[in-house]
């Protein structure tokens, strides 16, 4: 099938230096490189499979964040943290990428955001609803690529996607992203809840990492 858009990774705003990881690699993920986006204020640690790459993001820097025009993933941080964010404020990120349709056009209504880590004239679109903390936080690179499974990786191709948020009509910018990979789905819900299935889920089996993430894996 051809796609004009495609998810090309996938974020958890989580603690610092995300101690959470090690669970999921005591779980059997394999861990890739990490890095830091510097004026951006924040640092990860990722996960790879063949098609989406898995970041778990933190404030490595609050002033930098706060002073950079993506200041609004301060207020999305983890309620753990003392923080004016809202109980309902989404930790999870979108990422998109071109698909396999040749494209100009970008994903959704946004603006482009041009970090200094990024060398010109490669920028990054944010999508308009950023500022709709209950959603997540949407983004878009013309430059992104299809990922590679490490050695050993326990899962292979990132085969579904759902994720959980508070009751409401989803913003123009949500459904058109919706839209364009229909293994994206949106599921009303008392709190976050990122559910990711791999291989087909043929094995039938799950994994929930909560409290340490909101997030449940399906094999």
């Amino acid at each position: 099938m051809t796609t004009q858009f495609q998810l090309d990774h996938i974020f958890i705003l989580t603690d610092v230096g995300a101690p959470a990881a090690d669970k999921l690699v005591d779980f059997g993920l394999v861990e890739g490189p990490g890095n830091t986006h510097p004026g951006q204020g924040t640092a990860n640690r990722r996960f790879f499979f063949q098609n989406v790459m898995l970041e778990l993001l933190w404030v490595a820097d609050a002033e930098e964040l706060k002073a950079s025009d993506l200041s609004v993933l301060w207020h999305r941080r983890p309620p753990g943290w003392h923080r004016e964010q809202p109980p309902a404020a989404s930790p999870f990120g979108l990422c998109l990428r071109p698909g396999t349709t040749p494209t100009v056009d970008v994903p959704f209504p946004g603006w482009p955001y041009c970090p200094s880590y990024l060398p010109a004239p490669l920028q990054i679109w944010i999508g308009n609803n950023a500022d709709e903390l209950a959603e997540p936080f949407l983004f878009y690179l013309s430059f992104g690529k299809p990922k590679a499974s490490p050695p050993g990786q326990r899962f292979q191709t990132v085969s579904r996607l759902s994720l959980t948020g508070p009751p409401g009509t989803p913003s123009e910018t949500l459904t058109k992203t919706l839209a364009h990979d229909r293994t994206i789905e949106w599921i009303s819900g008392n709190e976050p809840l990122m559910e990711l299935g791999f291989d087909q889920e043929s094995q039938g089996q799950t994994m929930d990492f909560r409290p340490h993430l909101p997030l449940r894996l399906c094999w």
